[in-house]
């Protein structure tokens, strides 16, 4: 395999592997653990 087409598909592999991973982690099993700083100031 030539090294552009390893470059080509890696860094391929990287923009969709980013943005599923960061909706993943908003909106799947792991959100239950996130915290929201404001809600917890409220008066």
């Amino acid at each position: 395999m030539e090294p552009a087409t390893f470059l080509s598909i890696s860094i391929g592999i990287m923009v969709v592997a980013i943005p599923w991973f960061s909706i993943y982690t908003a909106f799947g099993p792991p959100a239950q653990e996130l915290r929201d700083p404001f809600d917890e100031h409220e008066d």
